[in-house]
Formats: C-alpha cells, structure tokens, sequence
C-alpha cells in the first residue's frame, strides 16, 4: 500500500466504497475525482470572473484600449488557470496516495503550462491586431501584408514550445523530437532559399520603404512604371505601355530605385537654340522676356531659377533655362506647357527665331585642274 496523505475528513462511506480499487486508491476516491473535478471548474469560473472584475478597475483608468481588449480576451485562459489551482487544492483534501498525488500534480503542472501558453496565442492576436492599426504599419503596405504570415509563424512558435513543454513535464523523452525539428527546418531552408531570399526582401522593402504604391519608379537596369502591389514574394510595376512587369523583392532590394514621387520640387530645362543672326539687343531682350515670365509664376522657387546665354555653336546661340517649381506633377505639366508657348511669344516678339541645325559644305577646285563648266 502506497503512503497516503491525510484527508480532511474522515471517510465514512459503506464497504464496498472503501474496497481498494485500481491503482491501489479506494473507490470512493475513484468517485471523488470526477466531483472535484466539476467542483473545481465551478470554483475556477467564479474566481476567474472575480480576478476579471478586478482587472477591470485597473484597465479602466488607462487611456488605451488595447489592454480592455486583451484582457477580455483572457478570460478564458485565467478562468482554466483558477481551475487548476483549485483542482490542486480539492485534490490534497482527498488523502490520496503519494503515487497518485504525484501523478495529478503532474497533470496539473502540465495543464498549467497549456493554459498559459493558450493566453500567450490570445496575446499574440492582439498583439498583431493593434500593430495592424497603428500609424506606422498603415503607411507601409508591405508590413500590413507581412503581418498575417508573422502572426502565423509567432503562433506555430508558441503553440511549439506548448507541445515540447507539456510532454516534457508529463516525462516524455522530446530530444529526438526536437533534433527531428532542426534537421527538418534545415531542409526546409534549403528548399525554400529563393521564397526566404525574397520575403526577407519585402521585410528589407518594408522597413526601408524606397518606394510605396502609387509611386513612379526608375529601377537599374531600364525598368520604369508606377508600383501597383508589393507582396510577400514580389513587387509589381505598371509601364507606360500599360504592361505589368514582376519583379522579385529578393532581387529588387539589390538593385538601384530611383523613386519619382518623394521629389519636393520638380525641375524645367529648356535650350533655346536662337539663330546666329541673333543680335546683342534682340539676345538681350529674349534673357529679360524669359526671366519676367518666369518670375510671374508663383510657385517658382527664388533659388532655382537660372536664365543665360551658356553656348555659341556652329549654328545657333544657344540660350539655357533652369528653373525648379514647388507643384504636383499633374499642375507642372499645365504650368510648363504655358512657359514653353510664352517662350516662343518672347522669341518672336524680339524679331528672332530658333534655329534648326544647318551644316555649310565649300568645294574648292582642286590645283592644276581647269575650271569646270559651271562653277566659279
């Protein structure tokens, strides 16, 4: 007969209920349990309510929601932990064997480690519910589509170590179980070199944010358009012929982006080849027409603004505007297109014209040669 502690009370229960039965323990103690069992569910539900309730008070004096949220969502997890405690409890009051009382204690022990690693899943949803919410994961599109798959591998972390520690605790052997799990993971990484290059691509994308949808992008290597998604494996670029070009975000992190959108100010260049029957005044009046109707415009930045004679070629001078504008690109387009006629107004109203590229070839006669018919 195995050592039993005390009950707290005397068992006075008819013969045949204090027969020993299985394992050594009477059968009215094979009876209690289910009892204590169900007691020790009731006990736990209302001191698992009354902990809740005095949670409460503390979490209504934050200014934050997220731990109302997260503690609504424990109320599972401290409803089983108070169970447990109690069903620990009830069991001492049974005088069980010490055999059986290491057992139950061992069950206890493990559930325990379950039910906090189940309120560990509740606090990872939450976790990831308000990180989805907040002002920097909302202006990055990649790190609200990285979320669900961080989510889902925190969880099959937790849910891992749940395993490992509840057969750990019961007396299993988990070694092999856990060497099993590096060899695996290691051929897993193999395989699946190019999918980690890649999502580590869109993490390296998402924290650096080079670019966001929307934006117009030049990439090394000739590739040009407006970003249209950027997920886990790649990022998709609309051309100007309205094609769709996949890049992989492992091979897109590597290469040079130039981002069109950020730009404070956007920059006007024009050359102006004037004719090289330009004279001084009419190249004078030309630079003072060009640099007034420049300084009409409101949006031109005072720094910006460069208006000269920077050239004499064999066929025009040539006449450089620079100028930088604090607009959207949609309203340049409109003020450049009215610069570009005003240009042409301020040529022509100086009694000028633009040249076009002309090139003067001489024959000369050769020596000793007659002169041909025709030529002089």
């Amino acid at each position: 007969m195995n050592a039993m502690v005390r009950p707290w009370f005397t068992p006075r229960f008819p013969e045949p209920l204090m027969r020993e039965g299985p394992r050594g323990l009477p059968w009215w103690q094979w009876l209690a349990l289910p009892l204590v069992l169900l007691a020790a569910v009731g006990v736990g539900l209302v001191l698992g309510l009354l902990l809740r309730k005095l949670l409460e008070r503390f979490s209504r004096r934050t200014h934050s929601v997220w731990d109302d949220v997260l503690l609504e969502r424990l109320a599972g997890p401290l409803a089983a932990l108070c169970s447990i405690l109690s069903a620990y409890v009830l069991a001492q009051g049974l005088g069980l064997a010490e055999e059986a009382t290491s057992y139950i204690d061992r069950l206890l022990h493990a559930g325990s480690f379950l039910v906090f690693f189940w309120g560990a899943l509740r606090a990872v949803e939450v976790g990831f519910q308000f990180l989805g919410q907040t002002p920097w994961s909302r202006s990055r599109p990649v790190t609200i589509s990285l979320l669900p798959l961080g989510r889902k591998v925190v969880k099959i972390a937790v849910v891992t170590l749940a395993v490992i520690s509840f057969l750990t605790e019961l007396g299993y052997h988990v070694e092999s179980l856990i060497a099993g799990l590096g060899i695996g993971g290691i051929a897993l990484a193999l395989a699946a070199q190019k999918t980690v290059e890649n999502l580590f691509g869109s993490v390296a994308i998402s924290l650096d944010q080079p670019f966001r949808v929307g934006d117009a992008i030049n990439v090394e290597g000739g590739l040009s358009g407006v970003v249209e998604s950027v997920g886990l494996r790649s990022t998709r670029v609309r051309t100007a012929d309205r094609t769709v070009i996949t890049v992989p975000n492992g091979k897109l992190a590597d290469l040079r982006i130039e981002s069109i959108a950020p730009r404070d100010r956007l920059r006007l260049y024009v050359k102006l080849p004037l004719v090289l029957g330009t004279r001084a005044a009419q190249l004078q009046q030309v630079l003072g027409g060009i640099q007034a109707l420049l300084r009409k415009e409101t949006a031109l930045a005072p720094d910006g603004l460069m208006v000269q004679l920077t050239g004499l070629s064999i066929s025009s001078l040539d006449v450089e505007v620079n100028a930088l504008f604090t607009l959207g690109w949609d309203d340049f387009l409109v003020v450049r297109e009215r610069l570009l006629l005003g240009f042409l107004e301020v040529v022509e109203r100086a009694g000028t014209s633009l040249a076009y590229p002309t090139q003067t070839v001489r024959l000369d006669e050769a020596p000793g040669q007659p002169p041909q018919p025709g030529r002089s």
